[in-house]
């Protein structure tokens, strides 16, 4: 499995004056989607809905509003 692109802008486009340690969005060489972010399993984990669940490999990463609305437009519809 490797990086295939970004999804969206870099975190430079997006105002990150150092352009490094900032939410980011990758699609892999296997379709599936890679994603920076902060860890806030800790937080979040006792908010999900009761149909909701993480395993133990799984953490709740969250990216800023900005991040995924810039990657709309490269997301592939299927």
């Amino acid at each position: 499995m490797s990086v295939r692109r970004r999804i969206g802008a870099s975190p430079a486009q997006r105002g990150s004056l150092s352009g490094s340690n900032c939410p980011d969005i990758f699609e892999l060489s296997d379709g599936s989607f890679a994603i920076i972010g902060t860890d806030r399993t800790d937080l979040l984990e006792g908010n999900l809905p009761a149909d909701a669940s993480r395993g133990a490999h799984e953490r709740i990463v969250v990216i800023t509003r900005e991040t995924l609305l810039r990657a709309k437009s490269d997301i592939p519809e299927a």
